[in-house]
Parts: C-alpha cells; structure tokens; sequence
C-alpha cells in the first residue's frame, strides 16, 4: 500500500510540476500584448497561499518529502507569475492584487502558523492545519469559477487556455489516489471538487472554442457592406453638395470657384477613407 502510494505522489508530483508550467503560454501572450487585459490574478494568489499552507502541514506529518517538494516548486513558480503579473497590470489591478496577497499570504498565512504554533501541539496541530488546508484547498479549485462566470458572459475561452484544466484534472485524480491510500483525507477530499471543476472547464472550453472564430469570420462580411453602403450613398451626398452650392451662387457668385475647388479636393479624401485597409 505505501509502494503504491509513493507511485502516485511521485506521478501527482510530475503531472503538478506540468499544472505550474500550463500558465506560461497565458503570461507568454501577456508578454507580447504588454497587458493583462482580461486574465485574473486570484487563482495565482490561492494557490500560493495555498501551497504555502500544504509545506507547512506537510512539514507536520511524517514521510511527506513528495508534498514538501512539489509544493516548493508552486510556490516558486506562483511568485514568478504574480511578480510577472504585477508589472504588467493596470494600476487598479495592482492595488487588488496587493491586497489579496496582504490578506491571505502575510495576514492569513502568519496568523495560522501564529496560532497554531501557541495553541496546539503534536497531532492535534496537525489535525487542525490539516482541516484548514482542506478548506483552502477548496478555495483553490474554487478560484477559477471566477474565470468560468467569464466564459459563460463572453462566449470566448480567450482567458481560459486549455492545458491548465487539463493538468489540473489529472492532478487531482493522482493526488487523490495518494491521500486516500495514506488514509489523509484532507488530500484526498479536496481532489474529488478539484476533479470536478477540472472536468466542468474541459467542457466549457470545448463548447466555447470556435465561437469567437465565428464571430471573426463573419467581420470581414460586416465591413465589405459598410463600404458598400458608404459607396452607394456618396453620390448622393455629393449631388446635395452641388445644390448647396448653386443656391449660394445665386446669392454669393464669387465662392462658386472656392467651393468646387474644395469639394474636388473632399471627393479624392472621401474616396481614400471608405476604401477598405490592407
């Protein structure tokens, strides 16, 4: 039983490690548009805390040198993109991203070692970090519901790549077996949700994929009828011109030479701007 439990923590570590590295394309595509935009810093948050919280309970249980090492490895790599983050976001992004690290990482983090360092001992202390980190754990694969609500609003998976709910699926699945063969079921409880909402973006993302391909092809149809129509009333809109104008000649004759000199210039412009770009 421990054989096989060491087999899928050391699997749940190899697939974790993939978790951490789904992001890059998302902070890579950050990179080059010099923007956040639409992408969430709470799931980067969470999970920092929240790896934060499963090193500390490990640290508290025996023969848990499998959760120590991948969870360093989260932390580390939920810095670097929340770093990353931060130096692209927009100011208001920034002072709520701020908050939420200040809250959870500094606030929430000290209080829980603070006072379970004071109040309890031995077992107990572990039982109590361990409830704790079960709920955060939730938290965790609760985060990106966030995400979900904005696929659903928007029709577009453009914030919701595939390979993070990917990975985070099998996570949970290996991570699940590996708490429930240790008998720690505040490993492997919070991996059944984790598996669920795994399940429930796969889905979301095969139904939403194609929809803004949709929408893109049927732009350029859009536009050609914009010109198409600014090309059938302009005609029209010179023929107006030209009586304005002989109506002021008669009471002006000397801007008529003025007018039709402008108006020749205003056709060669007009022309220029209903002409679609290359």
């Amino acid at each position: 039983m421990a054989q096989l439990a060491f087999i899928f923590g050391l699997l749940g570590n190899i697939v974790s490690f993939m978790v951490y590295l789904a992001p890059l394309p998302t902070f890579y595509s950050i990179y080059k548009k010099k923007s956040t935009e639409g992408f969430q810093s709470v799931p980067y948050v969470v999970g920092l805390f929240s790896a934060m919280l499963r090193i500390y309970y490990a640290f508290l249980k025996p023969d848990t040198t499998l959760r120590i090492t991948i969870n360093s490895v989260g932390c580390f790599f939920q810095t670097v993109y929340l770093c990353y983050y931060l130096f692209y976001a927009p100011r208001r992004a920034r002072i709520q991203t701020a908050k939420l690290l200040a809250l959870l990482v500094v606030m929430g983090f000290g209080s829980i070692i603070l006072l379970t360092q004071l109040l309890s001992t031995g077992k107990t202390r572990a039982r109590i970090v361990g409830w704790i980190g079960l709920v955060l754990s939730l938290c965790v694969f609760v985060a990106p519901l966030a995400i979900v609500r904005q696929v659903i609003l928007t029709k577009s998976v453009e914030y919701m790549p595939f390979l993070p709910s990917f990975f985070l699926t099998l996570s949970a699945i290996m991570w699940f077996f590996y708490g429930f063969l240790r008998q720690d079921y505040n490993i492997a409880i919070p991996n059944i949700l984790g598996f669920f909402f795994g399940i429930l973006q796969m889905v979301l993302y095969l139904i939403y994929k194609n929809a803004k391909k949709a929408v893109e092809q049927k732009l350029p149809e859009i536009q050609n009828q914009v010109i198409v129509l600014e090309e059938h009333k302009l005609p029209e809109l010179q023929e107006q011109v030209i009586e304005v104008v002989k109506l002021s000649a008669l009471v002006r004759p000397e801007i008529v030479s003025v007018i039709s000199a402008q108006l020749n210039n205003e056709n060669g412009m007009v022309k220029k701007i209903t002409e679609p770009s290359s």
